[in-house]
């Protein structure tokens, strides 16, 4: 299997779970912060899907700087998160879908003006920077729905609110 046939299909498992997610969230729940230092949840699903969007925004270049090419997604509704997840998925395959092996090595580097943050090759920031960063903030979003009362999907085999007893 190629690099690329891994990360489409990689890809696709990441969407599906992200969309299973938004499935269980409504308008009323995007205001809602565990506590003052957290995010919103509106803010962390926004979060969650501009760094789906990082595959095609972000790995077409050799670096991406957070000072200019960093625009946060504040969405307004979950509808409009959806949306956004839709239309960046498609992006994302088309830009894997371009990229050969010989691409995936190509140094990328993640920064903020002249402060380097990482500098890793774009397969590593693929998988680090993007995949890694978004479950770890999507695992986030799991406990304000568990806060929520809401049940929580099982994303990586059944949840607590699956589970047959």
């Amino acid at each position: 299997m190629s690099i690329k046939q891994g990360f489409l299909i990689e890809m696709e498992h990441e969407t599906n779970n992200t969309k299973r997610l938004l499935e269980r969230v409504s308008d009323e729940h995007l205001s809602y912060k565990p506590q003052d230092k957290s995010m919103s949840l509106g803010d962390l699903l926004g979060h969650i899907v501009e760094l789906h969007s990082w595959v095609a925004a972000g790995l077409t270049k050799d670096s991406f700087n957070l000072m200019t090419d960093y625009r946060p997604f504040k969405p307004t509704s979950v509808a409009e998160i959806k949306e956004r997840l839709e239309a960046d998925y498609q992006k994302n395959v088309e830009t894997v879908n371009a990229f050969d092996d010989e691409e995936w090595s190509k140094k990328w580097k993640l920064h903020v003006g002249d402060h380097v943050i990482s500098e890793v090759p774009k397969i590593g920031a693929f998988r680090f920077i993007i995949h890694n960063h978004l479950i770890h903030h999507r695992g986030q979003a799991t406990v304000y729905l568990r806060l929520l009362d809401i049940p929580v999907p099982g994303l990586y085999g059944p949840s607590a609110d699956e589970h047959k007893k």
